[in-house]
Protein backbone atom coordinates (compact mmCIF):
# COMPACT_ATOMS: atom_id res chain seq x y z
CA UNK A 1 0.00 0.00 0.00
CA UNK A 2 1.62 3.56 -0.68
CA UNK A 3 1.70 6.64 1.36
CA UNK A 4 0.10 9.09 -1.19
CA UNK A 5 -2.76 10.69 -1.28
CA UNK A 6 -4.48 13.54 -3.84
CA UNK A 7 -7.06 15.90 -3.24
CA UNK A 8 -9.49 13.71 -4.88
CA UNK A 9 -8.84 10.37 -2.90
CA UNK A 10 -12.30 9.15 -0.97
CA UNK A 11 -9.42 6.95 1.22
CA UNK A 12 -6.23 7.96 2.60
CA UNK A 13 -2.57 6.28 3.55
CA UNK A 14 -1.02 7.46 6.71
CA UNK A 15 2.49 6.74 7.58
CA UNK A 16 2.78 5.98 11.52
CA UNK A 17 6.54 6.84 12.62
CA UNK A 18 8.23 5.78 15.16
CA UNK A 19 9.42 8.35 17.51
CA UNK A 20 13.17 8.23 16.70
CA UNK A 21 12.04 8.72 12.77
CA UNK A 22 12.65 12.68 11.22
CA UNK A 23 10.15 13.50 9.05
CA UNK A 24 13.39 14.57 7.38
CA UNK A 25 13.36 10.72 6.60
CA UNK A 26 10.62 10.51 4.75
CA UNK A 27 11.36 13.64 2.67
CA UNK A 28 14.27 11.65 1.97
CA UNK A 29 12.18 8.53 0.88
CA UNK A 30 9.94 10.02 -1.41
CA UNK A 31 12.91 11.75 -3.20
CA UNK A 32 14.48 8.80 -3.63
CA UNK A 33 11.54 7.46 -5.23
CA UNK A 34 10.70 10.29 -7.13
CA UNK A 35 14.34 10.37 -8.45
CA UNK A 36 14.02 6.63 -9.89
CA UNK A 37 10.57 8.06 -11.86
CA UNK A 38 9.21 11.21 -13.11
CA UNK A 39 10.67 13.90 -10.22
CA UNK A 40 6.97 15.23 -9.55
CA UNK A 41 6.53 17.44 -6.00
CA UNK A 42 5.10 16.57 -3.73
CA UNK A 43 3.92 17.35 0.13
CA UNK A 44 4.91 15.36 3.35
CA UNK A 45 1.71 16.62 5.98
CA UNK A 46 2.53 15.98 9.51
CA UNK A 47 -0.60 15.47 11.20
CA UNK A 48 0.55 15.70 14.44
CA UNK A 49 1.26 19.38 13.79
CA UNK A 50 -2.62 19.86 13.19
CA UNK A 51 -3.20 17.96 16.44
CA UNK A 52 -0.96 19.92 18.64
CA UNK A 53 -1.86 23.31 17.39
CA UNK A 54 -5.52 22.03 18.62
CA UNK A 55 -4.34 21.52 22.02
CA UNK A 56 -2.62 24.70 22.00
CA UNK A 57 -6.23 26.34 20.88
CA UNK A 58 -8.23 24.41 23.64
CA UNK A 59 -5.59 25.83 26.56
CA UNK A 60 -5.08 29.45 25.31
CA UNK A 61 -8.76 30.15 23.72
CA UNK A 62 -11.33 27.86 26.39
CA UNK A 63 -13.70 30.60 25.65
CA UNK A 64 -14.00 30.28 21.35
CA UNK A 65 -14.65 27.77 19.04
CA UNK A 66 -12.77 26.93 16.20
CA UNK A 67 -14.27 27.18 12.75
CA UNK A 68 -11.84 26.15 9.84
CA UNK A 69 -11.31 28.20 7.01
CA UNK A 70 -11.51 25.51 4.27
CA UNK A 71 -10.35 27.43 1.14
CA UNK A 72 -6.59 27.59 3.49
CA UNK A 73 -6.19 24.04 3.04
CA UNK A 74 -9.04 21.91 1.08
CA UNK A 75 -7.36 18.28 2.29
CA UNK A 76 -9.37 16.00 2.41
CA UNK A 77 -7.30 14.39 5.17
CA UNK A 78 -6.93 18.26 7.29
CA UNK A 79 -10.43 18.45 6.76
CA UNK A 80 -11.40 15.20 8.12
CA UNK A 81 -9.05 14.95 11.20
CA UNK A 82 -10.65 18.86 12.41
CA UNK A 83 -14.01 17.22 11.82
CA UNK A 84 -13.36 14.66 14.34
CA UNK A 85 -11.36 17.10 16.56
CA UNK A 86 -14.98 18.79 17.04
CA UNK A 87 -14.03 22.26 15.14
CA UNK A 88 -16.76 24.28 13.06
CA UNK A 89 -15.87 25.16 9.25
CA UNK A 90 -16.28 27.91 6.84
CA UNK A 91 -16.65 27.54 3.50
CA UNK A 92 -16.86 29.77 0.15
CA UNK A 93 -18.65 27.67 -2.52
CA UNK A 94 -20.56 24.70 -3.48
CA UNK A 95 -17.84 22.37 -3.34
CA UNK A 96 -16.37 23.27 -0.15
CA UNK A 97 -19.94 22.58 1.46
CA UNK A 98 -19.85 19.39 -0.07
CA UNK A 99 -16.73 18.49 0.68
CA UNK A 100 -17.62 19.14 4.36
CA UNK A 101 -20.69 17.31 4.64
CA UNK A 102 -18.78 14.61 3.16
CA UNK A 103 -17.78 13.86 6.54
CA UNK A 104 -20.73 14.29 8.39
CA UNK A 105 -20.21 17.87 10.06
CA UNK A 106 -23.59 19.28 11.40
CA UNK A 107 -25.18 22.22 9.05
CA UNK A 108 -25.34 24.11 12.21
CA UNK A 109 -21.34 23.70 12.41
CA UNK A 110 -21.17 25.11 8.96
CA UNK A 111 -21.11 28.87 7.80
CA UNK A 112 -20.52 30.08 4.66
CA UNK A 113 -18.28 33.22 4.25
CA UNK A 114 -17.28 35.57 1.82
CA UNK A 115 -18.94 39.09 1.07
CA UNK A 116 -20.29 38.27 -2.73
CA UNK A 117 -22.08 35.14 -2.70
CA UNK A 118 -23.53 33.14 -5.68
CA UNK A 119 -27.13 32.81 -5.63
CA UNK A 120 -26.75 29.29 -6.24
CA UNK A 121 -24.50 28.44 -3.00
CA UNK A 122 -27.20 30.78 -0.91
CA UNK A 123 -29.62 28.24 -2.16
CA UNK A 124 -27.46 25.37 -1.80
CA UNK A 125 -27.33 26.50 2.12
CA UNK A 126 -30.96 26.96 2.49
CA UNK A 127 -31.80 23.07 0.89
CA UNK A 128 -29.20 21.77 2.86
CA UNK A 129 -30.05 23.73 5.94
CA UNK A 130 -26.79 25.91 6.58
CA UNK A 131 -28.29 28.22 8.91
CA UNK A 132 -24.68 30.56 9.28
CA UNK A 133 -24.42 33.79 6.36
CA UNK A 134 -21.96 36.47 6.52
CA UNK A 135 -23.41 40.10 5.18
CA UNK A 136 -22.01 42.85 5.09
CA UNK A 137 -23.77 45.22 2.85
CA UNK A 138 -27.64 45.98 1.91
CA UNK A 139 -27.11 43.48 -1.75
CA UNK A 140 -26.09 40.97 -0.17
CA UNK A 141 -29.33 41.02 2.35
CA UNK A 142 -31.43 40.94 0.03
CA UNK A 143 -30.41 38.18 -1.52
CA UNK A 144 -30.18 36.50 1.53
CA UNK A 145 -33.83 37.46 2.18
CA UNK A 146 -34.99 36.02 -1.28
CA UNK A 147 -32.69 32.72 -1.01
CA UNK A 148 -32.19 32.17 2.28
CA UNK A 149 -34.92 33.50 4.58
CA UNK A 150 -33.65 31.49 7.69
CA UNK A 151 -30.21 32.10 7.49
CA UNK A 152 -29.28 33.39 10.81
CA UNK A 153 -26.73 36.79 9.68
CA UNK A 154 -23.88 37.90 10.94
CA UNK A 155 -23.09 41.34 10.18
CA UNK A 156 -19.42 41.58 9.15
CA UNK A 157 -17.45 44.98 10.92
CA UNK A 158 -15.09 46.68 9.23
CA UNK A 159 -11.80 46.43 10.88
CA UNK A 160 -8.88 49.01 11.28
CA UNK A 161 -5.56 48.29 9.33
CA UNK A 162 -2.26 49.49 10.18
CA UNK A 163 0.17 48.21 7.24
CA UNK A 164 0.43 49.13 3.52
CA UNK A 165 -0.92 46.30 2.06
CA UNK A 166 -4.60 46.16 3.87
CA UNK A 167 -5.05 49.43 3.40
CA UNK A 168 -4.54 49.25 -0.78
CA UNK A 169 -6.97 45.93 -0.52
CA UNK A 170 -10.58 45.96 -1.40
CA UNK A 171 -12.65 47.01 1.95
CA UNK A 172 -15.05 45.01 3.14
CA UNK A 173 -17.30 45.11 6.30
CA UNK A 174 -19.38 47.51 7.94
CA UNK A 175 -18.79 50.71 10.10
CA UNK A 176 -20.91 51.04 13.10
CA UNK A 177 -23.78 53.67 10.88
CA UNK A 178 -24.01 51.18 8.32
CA UNK A 179 -24.44 48.78 10.78
CA UNK A 180 -27.68 50.64 12.31
CA UNK A 181 -29.22 50.95 8.54
CA UNK A 182 -28.45 47.51 7.68
CA UNK A 183 -30.40 46.23 10.72
CA UNK A 184 -33.23 47.99 10.43
CA UNK A 185 -33.04 46.60 6.54
CA UNK A 186 -33.28 43.10 7.84
CA UNK A 187 -36.00 43.94 10.01
CA UNK A 188 -38.44 44.52 7.01
CA UNK A 189 -37.13 41.69 5.10
CA UNK A 190 -37.76 39.58 8.06
CA UNK A 191 -33.99 38.23 8.82
CA UNK A 192 -32.70 37.10 11.84
CA UNK A 193 -29.36 38.92 12.22
CA UNK A 194 -27.93 36.37 15.31
CA UNK A 195 -24.83 37.98 15.59
CA UNK A 196 -21.33 40.18 14.80
CA UNK A 197 -18.19 39.39 13.13
CA UNK A 198 -14.81 41.23 12.98
CA UNK A 199 -11.26 40.09 11.40
CA UNK A 200 -8.23 41.53 13.19
CA UNK A 201 -5.25 40.93 10.41
CA UNK A 202 -2.13 38.97 12.48
CA UNK A 203 0.13 42.12 11.23
CA UNK A 204 -2.35 44.62 12.69
CA UNK A 205 -3.03 42.80 16.09
CA UNK A 206 -2.38 45.21 18.93
CA UNK A 207 -4.11 45.73 21.96
CA UNK A 208 -6.16 48.74 21.09
CA UNK A 209 -7.42 47.51 17.83
CA UNK A 210 -8.23 44.43 19.21
CA UNK A 211 -10.08 46.36 22.04
CA UNK A 212 -11.58 48.35 19.50
CA UNK A 213 -12.86 45.73 17.70
CA UNK A 214 -14.45 44.01 20.55
CA UNK A 215 -16.01 47.37 21.59
CA UNK A 216 -17.60 47.66 18.59
CA UNK A 217 -18.74 44.48 18.56
CA UNK A 218 -20.62 45.47 21.54
CA UNK A 219 -22.24 48.18 20.20
CA UNK A 220 -23.71 46.73 17.45
CA UNK A 221 -25.18 43.84 20.00
CA UNK A 222 -26.60 46.95 21.91
CA UNK A 223 -28.35 47.93 18.45
CA UNK A 224 -29.34 44.30 17.23
CA UNK A 225 -31.23 43.84 20.80
CA UNK A 226 -32.64 47.34 21.24
CA UNK A 227 -34.52 46.39 17.53
CA UNK A 228 -35.78 43.14 19.11
CA UNK A 229 -32.99 40.92 17.41
CA UNK A 230 -31.73 37.57 19.76
CA UNK A 231 -28.10 38.46 18.84
CA UNK A 232 -26.17 35.49 20.53
CA UNK A 233 -23.16 35.11 17.92
CA UNK A 234 -19.49 36.53 18.08
CA UNK A 235 -17.02 35.72 15.17
CA UNK A 236 -13.82 37.28 16.22
CA UNK A 237 -12.29 36.20 12.83
CA UNK A 238 -8.98 35.00 11.33
CA UNK A 239 -5.88 36.64 12.06
CA UNK A 240 -4.01 33.39 13.95
CA UNK A 241 -0.68 33.33 11.87
CA UNK A 242 0.00 29.55 13.58
CA UNK A 243 2.44 31.14 16.15
CA UNK A 244 2.00 29.43 19.77
CA UNK A 245 3.73 33.15 20.97
CA UNK A 246 0.50 35.41 19.09
CA UNK A 247 -1.78 33.00 20.15
CA UNK A 248 -0.58 33.44 23.37
CA UNK A 249 -0.33 37.30 23.04
CA UNK A 250 -3.73 37.59 21.61
CA UNK A 251 -5.42 35.12 24.43
CA UNK A 252 -4.12 37.57 26.75
CA UNK A 253 -5.69 40.82 25.00
CA UNK A 254 -8.41 39.47 23.89
CA UNK A 255 -9.59 37.23 27.53
CA UNK A 256 -10.25 40.41 29.87
CA UNK A 257 -12.28 42.38 26.87
CA UNK A 258 -14.70 39.21 26.34
CA UNK A 259 -15.40 38.78 29.67
CA UNK A 260 -16.08 42.44 30.14
CA UNK A 261 -18.27 43.13 27.27
CA UNK A 262 -19.44 39.06 26.86
CA UNK A 263 -19.25 37.78 30.14
CA UNK A 264 -19.37 34.08 30.33
CA UNK A 265 -22.54 34.31 31.80
CA UNK A 266 -24.30 35.18 28.62
CA UNK A 267 -25.22 32.54 26.30
CA UNK A 268 -23.38 34.07 23.74
CA UNK A 269 -21.34 31.55 21.20
CA UNK A 270 -17.78 32.57 20.32
CA UNK A 271 -16.23 31.47 17.40
CA UNK A 272 -12.88 32.27 15.47
CA UNK A 273 -11.51 31.50 11.48
CA UNK A 274 -8.54 30.04 11.69
CA UNK A 275 -6.83 28.75 8.66
CA UNK A 276 -3.08 28.54 8.20
CA UNK A 277 -2.87 28.45 12.01
CA UNK A 278 -3.70 24.99 11.92
CA UNK A 279 -2.28 24.15 8.61
CA UNK A 280 0.70 25.79 7.14
CA UNK A 281 3.89 24.27 9.16
CA UNK A 282 2.38 20.87 8.99
CA UNK A 283 3.00 20.60 5.24
CA UNK A 284 6.55 20.64 3.75
CA UNK A 285 6.67 20.76 -0.59
CA UNK A 286 9.49 19.29 -2.21
CA UNK A 287 10.56 20.70 -5.75
CA UNK A 288 12.72 19.72 -8.16
CA UNK A 289 14.96 22.07 -10.61
CA UNK A 290 14.18 21.65 -14.60
CA UNK A 291 16.00 24.36 -15.80
CA UNK A 292 18.69 27.17 -14.67
CA UNK A 293 19.62 30.19 -16.40
CA UNK A 294 23.32 32.00 -15.55
CA UNK A 295 23.15 35.69 -16.17
CA UNK A 296 25.46 38.54 -15.32
CA UNK A 297 24.86 40.73 -12.55
CA UNK A 298 23.18 43.42 -14.32
CA UNK A 299 20.58 41.28 -16.14
CA UNK A 300 18.23 44.32 -17.49
CA UNK A 301 19.03 43.29 -20.96
CA UNK A 302 18.56 39.42 -20.60
CA UNK A 303 19.32 39.47 -24.14
CA UNK A 304 23.46 39.87 -23.36
CA UNK A 305 23.93 37.25 -20.73
CA UNK A 306 27.20 36.40 -21.48
CA UNK A 307 29.93 36.78 -18.24
CA UNK A 308 33.12 38.23 -18.33
CA UNK A 309 35.83 36.97 -16.35
CA UNK A 310 35.36 39.22 -13.51
CA UNK A 311 31.23 38.95 -13.48
CA UNK A 312 29.81 36.65 -10.55
CA UNK A 313 27.14 34.98 -11.94
CA UNK A 314 23.43 35.75 -11.03
CA UNK A 315 21.26 32.45 -11.47
CA UNK A 316 17.75 31.86 -12.40
CA UNK A 317 16.16 28.56 -11.54
CA UNK A 318 12.73 26.94 -13.04
CA UNK A 319 10.90 24.27 -10.75
CA UNK A 320 8.18 21.37 -11.21
CA UNK A 321 6.15 23.91 -9.70
CA UNK A 322 4.66 27.44 -9.39
CA UNK A 323 2.52 30.22 -8.96
CA UNK A 324 0.26 28.64 -10.94
CA UNK A 325 0.05 25.60 -8.58
CA UNK A 326 1.28 25.17 -5.29
CA UNK A 327 2.61 28.72 -4.90
CA UNK A 328 -0.62 30.54 -5.97
CA UNK A 329 -0.72 32.70 -2.98
CA UNK A 330 1.66 34.60 -4.71
CA UNK A 331 -1.29 35.72 -7.09
CA UNK A 332 -3.59 36.10 -4.35
CA UNK A 333 -1.72 38.51 -2.34
CA UNK A 334 1.80 39.72 -1.34
CA UNK A 335 2.47 37.40 1.38
CA UNK A 336 6.41 36.56 0.55
CA UNK A 337 7.43 32.82 -0.20
CA UNK A 338 9.93 31.55 2.59
CA UNK A 339 13.46 30.82 2.11
CA UNK A 340 14.07 27.48 0.74
CA UNK A 341 16.13 24.62 2.22
CA UNK A 342 18.80 22.69 -0.58
CA UNK A 343 17.86 19.16 0.12
CA UNK A 344 21.47 18.03 -1.34
CA UNK A 345 24.56 17.98 1.39
CA UNK A 346 26.16 21.86 1.06
CA UNK A 347 29.40 22.54 2.56
CA UNK A 348 29.94 25.66 4.45
CA UNK A 349 32.72 26.77 2.17
CA UNK A 350 30.77 26.36 -0.84
CA UNK A 351 29.94 30.30 -2.12
CA UNK A 352 26.54 31.30 -2.31
CA UNK A 353 24.81 33.08 -5.37
CA UNK A 354 21.82 35.49 -6.14
CA UNK A 355 18.92 33.42 -6.99
CA UNK A 356 15.49 33.67 -8.33
CA UNK A 357 12.94 30.76 -8.17
CA UNK A 358 10.15 30.64 -10.81
CA UNK A 359 7.32 27.87 -11.81
CA UNK A 360 7.49 25.85 -15.15
CA UNK A 361 5.72 28.13 -17.21
CA UNK A 362 8.49 30.49 -17.86
CA UNK A 363 5.69 33.13 -17.90
CA UNK A 364 6.72 36.82 -16.21
CA UNK A 365 4.44 36.14 -13.42
CA UNK A 366 5.41 32.80 -12.57
CA UNK A 367 8.51 34.34 -10.05
CA UNK A 368 7.99 32.45 -6.70
CA UNK A 369 10.86 33.82 -4.81
CA UNK A 370 12.76 37.33 -7.07
CA UNK A 371 15.93 37.20 -4.57
CA UNK A 372 17.76 35.02 -2.44
CA UNK A 373 21.14 33.26 -1.68
CA UNK A 374 22.12 29.25 -2.45
CA UNK A 375 24.36 27.69 -3.75
CA UNK A 376 24.74 26.72 -7.04
CA UNK A 377 22.50 23.99 -7.88
CA UNK A 378 21.79 22.02 -11.15
CA UNK A 379 19.56 20.15 -12.85
CA UNK A 380 17.78 17.63 -11.01
CA UNK A 381 18.41 19.11 -7.33
CA UNK A 382 15.70 19.49 -4.96
CA UNK A 383 14.32 22.55 -2.86
CA UNK A 384 12.12 22.12 0.37
CA UNK A 385 9.97 24.42 1.38
CA UNK A 386 8.43 24.58 4.66
CA UNK A 387 5.47 25.79 6.34
CA UNK A 388 3.52 25.33 2.61
CA UNK A 389 0.50 24.24 3.83
CA UNK A 390 -1.54 27.92 3.63
CA UNK A 391 -3.86 28.01 0.13
CA UNK A 392 -1.66 25.74 -1.55
CA UNK A 393 -3.77 22.28 -1.44
CA UNK A 394 -6.52 24.18 -3.57
CA UNK A 395 -4.68 25.29 -6.63
CA UNK A 396 -5.90 24.72 -10.18
CA UNK A 397 -3.20 23.97 -12.80
CA UNK A 398 -3.40 25.08 -16.12
CA UNK A 399 -1.41 22.55 -17.66
CA UNK A 400 -3.58 19.76 -18.35
CA UNK A 401 -0.58 17.49 -18.25
CA UNK A 402 0.41 18.65 -14.56
CA UNK A 403 -1.37 16.95 -11.78
CA UNK A 404 -1.38 17.90 -8.21
CA UNK A 405 1.44 17.30 -6.37
CA UNK A 406 0.84 14.10 -4.24
CA UNK A 407 0.63 14.43 -0.28
CA UNK A 408 2.36 11.76 1.91
CA UNK A 409 0.49 11.85 4.99
CA UNK A 410 2.29 10.93 8.09
CA UNK A 411 1.87 11.25 11.99
CA UNK A 412 4.13 9.89 14.77
CA UNK A 413 2.53 6.87 16.90
CA UNK A 414 3.11 9.03 20.30
CA UNK A 415 1.05 12.09 18.52
CA UNK A 416 -1.47 9.44 16.91
CA UNK A 417 -2.13 7.93 20.97
CA UNK A 418 -2.58 11.78 21.77
CA UNK A 419 -5.66 11.64 19.31
CA UNK A 420 -7.51 9.05 21.90
CA UNK A 421 -7.54 11.92 24.53
CA UNK A 422 -10.17 14.00 22.34
CA UNK A 423 -12.34 10.87 21.97
CA UNK A 424 -10.84 9.47 18.29
CA UNK A 425 -10.75 6.10 17.58
CA UNK A 426 -9.61 4.69 14.02
CA UNK A 427 -12.81 2.09 14.23
CA UNK A 428 -15.61 4.35 15.39
CA UNK A 429 -14.85 8.08 13.71
CA UNK A 430 -11.46 8.32 11.28
CA UNK A 431 -12.68 5.96 8.64
CA UNK A 432 -11.01 7.36 5.59
CA UNK A 433 -7.68 6.89 6.90
CA UNK A 434 -5.10 3.68 6.99
CA UNK A 435 -2.63 3.44 9.30
CA UNK A 436 0.38 2.45 7.23
CA UNK A 437 3.74 1.56 9.80
CA UNK A 438 6.69 3.20 8.91
CA UNK A 439 9.70 0.88 7.78
CA UNK A 440 12.29 3.61 6.33
CA UNK A 441 16.00 2.71 6.13
CA UNK A 442 18.80 5.21 7.26
CA UNK A 443 20.65 4.23 4.25
CA UNK A 444 17.88 5.21 1.71
CA UNK A 445 19.22 3.36 -1.05
CA UNK A 446 17.23 0.42 0.98
CA UNK A 447 14.30 2.24 1.19
CA UNK A 448 11.21 0.33 0.76
CA UNK A 449 7.43 1.44 0.35
CA UNK A 450 5.44 0.79 3.37
CA UNK A 451 3.06 -2.09 3.80
CA UNK A 452 0.13 -2.46 6.36
CA UNK A 453 0.73 -4.19 9.39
Amino acid sequence: MTMKGTLNDVHHCVEVLKDTTALRDVIDKNIHDQTLAQKSAFYVADLGVILWQQVRWRAKMERVRPFYTVRCNSSPVVIELLADLGTGFVCSSKNELDLVKGFGVPSQDIMLGGMCKQLAHIKYAAKHNIPLLVCDNEAELRKIARCHPKAKVILQLMSDSCCEREKTALVFGLTLKDCRRLLENAKELNLNIAGVKFNVPSCCQDAEALCRAVSEARCVFDMGEELGFEMNILDIGGGFDGSEAQLEKVSATLRPMLDMYFPPSTSLSIIAEPGSYYVSSAFTLAVNIIDKKSLGRDFSDQAHNTLSANDEPEFLYYMNDGVYGSFTNKLLCEDSVSMPLVHKEVTAEEPLFSSSLWGPSKDDLDQVLERCLLPELNVGDWLLFSSAGDNSLRATFTNADELEPPVFYTITEYDWKEIDKFGITLDRRIKNFSLVPCCLQSNMSEASVSTPA
